[in-house]
């Protein structure tokens, strides 16, 4: 359904494409190599503040068969959702943008997927570009990379995607970045134009919904982003350098491709299935979203996020990670403490459930407590 003619030569010589095709993406990052850093070892290192988590990465692993099945209860239970929301967004972004080219910028990884399935839908009927970029949580976006796109396209139609918000700490990361480019927030909006499938924390200037689901691709990592790896900050460069030196990949955020898990690489596979869903069921419906429906729901993602803090005693706040998939991931890259499920028979939490009689992880099940989340981890105080 894409577009081969989407593409911006000089970057995506600069850029690469991952495992996925060409015309669905070009990542703007720095293909490196690191010592993979213990799960653990890690988590010692980022709570004693000698290092920050963006400075290491652990060894992904290939998902299990237990793993995969889960995943694909997720897809079996999901992909016609998704199918349906990537849809109204695309057909949203379209009116927004009627006839101009749109430039989306996808958060990596998260965001990835979610980007290519609206590049997908967009480039048939309008010029569409797909760039995947690195923000990292108190380190900020990779100006380098955000100013070659805006070198290459402007800023005006760029709209930036992520699969979904938990607490909401990305995006907050993002509109404090981005405040010296004003072509990045439509007026009347505090949020630069930030595209999302679930916003439960309450900052996206879109989204399908505020619901708390098993988005497939929230259980995956590489092997269903391109096989890479999240993004890793090595130096960070001055405003200045980021824009002199923009369109030099070695001043860009780095990343690692995970080539052993060629084998187990899910990611076109994946894009191609929910495209042949989109194609047998296509649909025209508007989303219902605006500034109030986004305030009403921070509001209540806040209020829930310092009620578990204060019911756990938690004093770092980065140490809730909640929704389904941040849970999940969490358990899969950190050293978890403990684990809140709102329903224990809602099948959309039966993975963590697994990982959790699997290492022994203590769950509470707290019902409404939980807000608009079904699941949250609590990541463990491992000490200095």
């Amino acid at each position: 359904m894409s577009n081969l003619s989407d593409i911006n030569q000089t970057l995506a010589n600069l850029g690469f494409h991952g495992s996925y095709r060409p015309q669905d993406i070009t990542f703007l990052l720095n293909v490196t190599e690191l010592q993979p850093t213990p799960v653990a070892e890690k988590e010692r290192l980022i709570q004693s503040g000698k290092k920050h988590y963006s400075e290491m990465i652990s060894e992904e692993k290939a998902p299990s068969s237990e793993h995969l099945k889960h995943f694909q209860h997720a897809f079996t239970h999901g992909a016609k959702r998704l199918a349906q929301e990537v849809q109204q967004l695309s057909q949203a972004l379209m009116a927004r943008f009627s006839q101009q080219p749109i430039v989306l910028v996808s958060l990596v990884r998260a965001g990835v997927p979610l980007g290519i399935l609206l590049k997908h839908c967009i480039s048939p009927t309008q010029p569409c570009f797909h760039y995947g970029i690195s923000i990292i949580r108190d380190r900020g976006v990779d100006f380098a990379a955000l100013n070659a796109i805006i070198q290459q396209h402007g800023a005006e139609n760029i709209v930036f995607v992520d699969g979904w918000t938990g607490k909401g700490a990305i995006c907050r990361e993002l509109t404090k970045n981005l405040q010296h480019y004003p072509e990045l927030f439509d007026v009347g909006w505090d949020v630069p134009r930030l595209v999302t499938l679930s916003d439960l924390g309450g900052y996206s200037w879109l989204s399908a919904s505020c619901d708390d689901w098993l988005i497939p691709f929230g259980l995956l990592g590489s092997v269903i982003s391109g096989l890479t790896s999240r993004s890793i900050l090595r130096a960070e460069l001055s405003q200045t350098e980021a824009e002199l030196d923009c369109l030099n990949p070695e001043k860009w955020h780095n990343c690692v491709i995970y080539t052993h898990l060629e084998a187990h690489d899910l990611s076109v596979q994946f894009i191609q299935d929910i495209l042949n869903i989109i194609e047998q069921h296509p649909i025209q419906q508007d989303i219902k979203w605006d500034n109030n429906i986004r305030l009403a729901q921070q509001k209540l993602c806040l209020d829930t996020v310092a009620w578990i803090a204060e019911q756990y005693q938690i004093h770092n706040i980065n140490h809730i990670k909640p929704s389904i998939a941040e849970a999940t991931r969490a358990v899969l890259r950190r050293v978890p403490e403990r684990i809140l499920i709102r329903d224990e028979h809602n099948p959309h939490v039966q993975l963590l459930l697994h990982f959790a009689q699997q290492q022994q992880i203590p769950v509470d099940i707290l019902g409404s407590k939980l807000g608009p989340y079904h699941a949250v981890t609590l990541i463990k105080n491992v000490g200095k």
